[in-house]
């Protein structure tokens, strides 16, 4: 009886480790999936389609610099109301509101004739979008095993490259045929089905629980959060990161193909270097998360700062033959970079500060973005060029992996302060 008693004991247990697995895979999956649609469309298919946009609609300089700060200020506001308010709101509705805005936003986009109306509609995608990534990082930190945390949520965020991805198909394959009035209507119509298959899993995670300890959901003040982002190493350093991150990625995608046409290089360039990116980032979220969740957090960020640095560093060197290296370092460092400081984070803190600070972490990322956009728009402004932009852009790469550099040799040394050991899940 004992020996047939303990192999259906390991039955079991095989048995529930399989079915946890599949939960996860389907998690991580299905946000992703979110993140195509609230990143890689709502916040990025703008950049990719803009100069076929141009054709039919008077679209100037500076509205392109206007769009592109204000929609990082509105990416600032929605980050900052998730890290004061969104602990009082539940994650799973978040996720739902959000994507259900942005599905409809996207098809709005395909009718609009005014820049001042597609402003407008940006901006309020890209509220969304920081509402609905927050949001993310509650629910995977709350229902992820720890081992595999920044796993799934690099995987996560990685899909914000899906959507990069999916720009450059649309720009070569779908733009060609149809017009650019379709690739939004292509984008709401997955948008309609992401919020479909996210209502599906919402209802099977509250019906069941990854974890068996319930999570400890204790939020911090606005007082206490502004202290431990002041005063505690691994917040302090995720939101500067995030600043700096947002100061070199945001014009970097948003004056891409403006600066290869200012270079007279054929537009299919931009797609290939779009294209190429988010394949990059799709392979970089989920072996950038296995990295950090095994040789360490400061290791994965030396991995994707440093890959952004040498591409940074060859485009502007030579445009022409490095675009394309410049969106493989892109790809390694961006879409995965959020699912690492997340996962950094959360490994001091419970699943809701981390919702809290990586809300804060995104209000850094939109200022940085807002500040690095402005830059770009005077730079081209006085100068005629952007190419003094993507100096400043490289520089700042270089920055970021002198920091990743800090980190990767100073966070085993260090011992969660007190606000860490006190709310840690």
């Amino acid at each position: 009886m004992m020996p047939s008693q303990g192999v259906c004991t390991v039955k079991q247990f095989l048995g529930s480790r399989l079915k946890v697995g599949r939960v996860l895979v389907r998690m991580t999956t299905t946000f992703g999936i979110n993140q195509i649609i609230s990143h890689g469309f709502g916040v990025f298919l703008f950049a990719a389609v803009v100069p076929m946009m141009r054709e039919s609609i008077v679209i100037s300089h500076w509205d392109l610099a206007a769009i592109g700060a204000l929609t990082q200020l509105s990416y600032l506001g929605g980050a900052m109301l998730l890290g004061v308010l969104g602990h009082k709101v539940n994650s799973g509705l978040l996720v739902l509101i959000s994507g259900s805005v942005t599905s409809a936003l996207l098809f709005v986009m395909a009718v609009l004739d005014d820049a001042k109306l597609v402003l407008l509609v940006l901006t309020c995608m890209a509220a969304s979008a920081a509402i609905s990534w927050g949001a993310i990082v509650e629910l995977i930190s709350r229902y992820a095993r720890p081992e595999y945390c920044s796993t799934c949520l690099s995987s996560a965020s990685s899909g914000t490259a899906w959507g990069y991805g999916l720009n450059g198909l649309i720009i070569l394959l779908v733009v060609p045929l149809l017009g650019w009035r379709s690739s939004w209507v292509l984008a709401g119509c997955l948008g309609a089905m992401t919020v479909v298959l996210t209502c599906l899993l919402l209802k099977n995670l509250n019906q069941r629980s990854l974890t068996k300890t319930a999570p400890n959901t204790g939020a911090l003040s606005v007082r206490q959060l502004i202290t431990t982002i002041m005063y505690e190493r691994a917040a302090f350093f995720a939101c500067l990161i995030c600043f700096l991150v947002g100061f070199a990625a945001m014009p970097f995608s948003t004056w891409l193909n403006t600066y290869l046409a200012e270079l007279m290089l054929p537009p299919a360039l931009g797609g290939y270097t779009w294209m190429v990116a988010g394949v990059v980032g799709m392979i970089a979220g989920f072996l950038s998360g296995q990295l950090a969740d095994s040789k360490g957090h400061g290791m994965a960020l030396l991995l994707v700062f440093g890959g952004f640095f040498l591409g940074m560093f060859a485009f502007v060197y030579n445009p022409a033959d490095f675009a394309v290296f410049a969106g493989v370092g892109y790809g390694l460092m961006y879409f995965p970079m959020w699912g690492i400081i997340a996962g950094w984070v959360h490994k001091y803190y419970s699943s809701t500060v981390t919702m809290q600070i990586n809300g804060i972490g995104m209000v850094a990322f939109g200022l940085g973005g807002a500040f690095g956009n402005l830059m770009a728009g005077v730079v081209q402004d006085i100068s005629g060029s952007l190419e003094g932009a993507y100096w400043v852009i490289t520089a700042d790469a270089l920055l970021l992996l002198v920091l990743a550099i800090h980190i990767y040799l100073t966070e085993r040394e260090k011992v969660p302060c007190s606000f860490e050991n006190g709310l840690s899940s």
